[in-house]
């Protein structure tokens, strides 16, 4: 019998980690977990109830009574939030800007973390975020950070935002990522870094089968 792994994935905006995630997942035959997701369900509940996202004590209160679930299903990953399906609302413009404010919050975090953490617990998972090699899963079996050009980033979005039919400036959807890895990279709590030890894979040029496929020859 096999011992079961856990895949630890970290990186940028548009570092093509969720998608990488998704491929390799299904190749290994993983579970696979969008931990971004769950802070965007929050936020998105948040920004419904009118809750001032600088108020942490209010965010927390919230977090410690919402029920995140992710339902996997053959055409993807179901987000549902108190019982209902926000897969698509997470994905709007306004939720992705204000999703600093819970992530930035010491004891969302922690709350999200032991939920992330318990999921992960049966092992064979690839977990993707922003701290899952440095926080959530310092000791997974293998930890990479997916890394690629500015330029190539904001080109990924873009053709990502397309494909669900949604137009963006250049200039625009630049500058949201650029304040995006301002806000990851330096705030306090869980700085987007590169863990040690984990394997950093630039895929500036490679298309996501290929970035998925460099992930696939590092496991054993």
């Amino acid at each position: 019998m096999r011992n079961k792994i856990t895949i630890a994935i970290d990186g940028p905006a548009g570092s093509g980690k969720s998608s990488v995630s998704k491929i390799v997942a299904k190749r290994l035959g993983l579970l696979y977990i969008d931990t971004g997701a769950m802070y965007r369900a929050l936020t998105l509940k948040a920004m419904k109830k009118g809750i001032n996202l600088e108020e942490e004590t209010a965010l927390v209160e919230l977090a410690n009574n919402t029920k995140i679930e992710l339902i996997h299903q053959k055409e993807g990953t179901v987000v549902l939030l108190d019982g209902q399906d926000v897969t698509d609302g997470i994905r709007e413009t306004n939720v992705t800007n204000n999703v600093f404010y819970l992530a930035r919050t010491e004891e969302v975090r922690e709350c999200m973390k032991k939920l992330q953490r318990k999921i992960a617990e049966k092992g064979d998972v690839v977990m993707e975020g922003r701290d899952i090699t440095t926080v959530i899963l310092p000791d997974a079996d293998y930890k990479f950070y997916l890394d690629a050009s500015f330029e190539e980033r904001v080109k990924r979005r873009r053709k990502e935002l397309e494909q669900n039919g949604k137009q963006v400036a250049g200039s625009g959807l630049s500058k949201d990522i650029k304040i995006r890895d301002e806000k990851d990279f330096t705030r306090k709590i869980a700085p987007l870094r590169k863990a040690k030890y984990a394997i950093v894979i630039d895929s500036t040029g490679m298309s996501l089968e290929e970035e998925a496929a460099t992930v696939i020859s590092y496991i054993k």
